[in-house]
């Protein structure tokens, strides 16, 4: 039972969510774990197999009570998309025999699973991020050197070392460098990327590779023809590496997507060499709020993205066409060459059957000359009688030799005749198969123009959106003018207010003992009257 929970797989913890061990955070296997012995190692028969190269990759959410941590907010990957799950193997306080239960190979296939859970993160994440700049990305844009980052610990894990003068070296370079040979294309990115003057490393070498692939939108076809061929990839990697397995292939697929993303990277000048891959988890961890964006920004992003499906598929279909075509004109070819055959070969029966005919008459004209002689004149010498024998009889081995050759002849023809209508129906199968592909092409075709047209529309309604903007914008420079105008005015009109309150303080203090003495006689004028 404590086996089974010590392996058992453990998803990260959010906040609010105390960990299973009450420490906030996942511990790292020990060393004694990392170096267990397969279920075997009991009975003697397995030897003990070595650690892993690279260490396991963890992501690591601490709870409330995490290592005195702050308790964390609430969030989701960007998009809304489901958690990644994570293979933690987590210690449990067991005995020995417990500790040793956890194989090397379950820590490789935890490792597979993580990168390709930050893989979906980090293209997925590229792609949203690069459809709502709507511009050509290039070396420092953040998502996009996260993916290199990530596509680099994904090509490093379970390489295999090489031992130099210097030590044990890890270059992913050489399983890159056997592209070119499977895809011809490829050679010239390699050609590139050998003639560079900044690149001194393999690292490097590999980096600029990667960017070239993107760059030239051939990423994800390079990525699966190397990992068909896992012949080759084993000089490399170990049998469990993630290019080997099954993650290799999801990640492959994935890469599909990045064919709609326009890049550009200036190699000059750049440092590839010295490069730390070390990926940025902070970057995949988003508020839910603010995953939502405009329904017209995700109006046009569908489209462009059927766009870009349906230029793929129409680029794929166009392929298929060219190598059917190529295949119905060779069966062409090679139907001409059997007709000619065919008639050679009537040609060849009709002069065996005319030679026959022939044989047979001189036949007949032989027997019945020595019927006559034997009627005629029986008493003719035994030597001529012997002679005419000899030669009837090789005559009649003649005729037998013709006509098994002329049989032999028959039966090749009906062969030839029998491979002709199979012919005649593969050519008919392939026409058909070929005006479906044409129907398909032109449905396609119609649909690219289609979808097309709402691309102009939507792009007509964009221009007439900014049109409206900055139409504002002016309205709104206007009014900011007039208001700077009236403030200026205000202003000035304070200033002679406060002017106009200095002058009348003034005019007080200088008539105003004047005014109270001219009151205080009319009031003892009017007292007198």
């Amino acid at each position: 039972m404590a086996e089974a929970d010590s392996q058992q797989p453990l998803r990260p913890q959010l906040g609010g969510e105390s960990c299973p061990d009450g420490a906030g955070a996942a511990r790292p296997p020990t060393m004694e774990q990392r170096g267990g012995r397969s279920p075997e190692a009991a009975d003697g028969e397995a030897e003990e197999e070595a650690p892993p190269e690279s260490p396991p990759y963890f992501l690591l959410y601490p709870g409330h009570r995490g290592a005195g941590l702050p308790p964390q907010s609430v969030w989701s990957p960007p998009g809304g998309a489901a958690l990644p799950v994570l293979l933690l193997s987590s210690p449990g306080p067991a005995s020995g025999q417990d500790r040793a239960g956890t194989h090397p190979n379950y820590l490789m296939a935890n490792e597979r699973m993580n990168l390709m859970n930050m893989a979906k993160l980090s293209i997925k994440g590229l792609i949203e991020s690069a459809l709502n700049l709507g511009r050509t990305l290039d070396s420092d844009y953040a998502p996009l050197q996260q993916f290199f980052v990530v596509m680099e610990h994904c090509l490093k894990h379970g390489l295999k070392a090489k031992k130099t003068f210097l030590g044990q070296n890890k270059s992913f370079w050489g399983p890159l460098e056997l592209v070119e040979k499977l895809v011809p294309e490829a050679g010239e990115i390699t050609a590139s990327v050998k003639d560079l003057p900044g690149l001194k490393t393999p690292a490097g070498r590999g980096r600029a590779w990667l960017r070239l692939a993107l760059m030239q939108k051939k990423l994800s076809e390079y990525m699966k023809a190397l990992i068909n061929r896992k012949d080759l990839l084993s000089e490399f990697y170990e049998p469990n590496a993630l290019i080997m397995e099954e993650e290799g292939h999801i990640i492959a697929g994935l890469l599909v997507g990045l064919n709609v993303i326009d890049a550009n990277f200036c190699m000059k000048g750049e440092d590839l060499d010295s490069q730390v891959g070390v990926i940025d988890f902070s970057m995949y961890l988003k508020d839910t709020n603010s995953s939502k964006g405009n329904e017209g920004d995700g109006q046009i992003t569908a489209i462009l993205d059927q766009k870009n499906y349906v230029e793929e598929l129409n680029r794929h279909l166009s392929a298929t066409v060219n190598n059917l075509q190529a295949k119905v004109d060779a069966l062409e070819k090679s139907n001409t060459k059997l007709t000619e055959e065919l008639a050679v070969a009537n040609n060849r029966i009709i002069t065996l059957q005319e030679e026959m005919e022939r044989v047979k008459e001189e036949s007949s004209y032989l027997l019945e000359s020595n019927r006559k002689v034997t009627k005629q004149d029986r008493t003719a010498d035994g030597l001529a009688l012997s002679e005419a024998r000899k030669q009837l009889k090789e005559e009649t081995q003649l005729r037998l030799d013709v006509e098994k050759e002329l049989e032999v002849q028959i039966g090749m023809r009906q062969e030839m005749e029998l491979a002709m209508k199979m012919l005649e129906k593969d050519v008919c199968e392939k026409q058909d198969a070929l005006v479906a592909l044409r129907q398909q092409l032109d449905d396609l075709r119609a649909l690219k123009h289609e979808l097309s047209f709402k691309l102009q529309s939507s792009d007509l309604g964009v221009k007439q959106r900014s049109e409206l903007n900055s139409r504002l914008e002016e309205k709104t420079n206007q009014m900011a003018a007039t208001i700077k105008q009236l403030e200026q005015r205000l202003r000035q009109a304070e200033r002679e207010r406060q002017s106009a309150e200095g002058d009348n303080r003034l005019f007080k203090q200088e008539f105003g003992d004047k005014i109270n003495s001219l009151q205080m006689e009319v009031e003892q004028l009017t007292k007198q009257r």
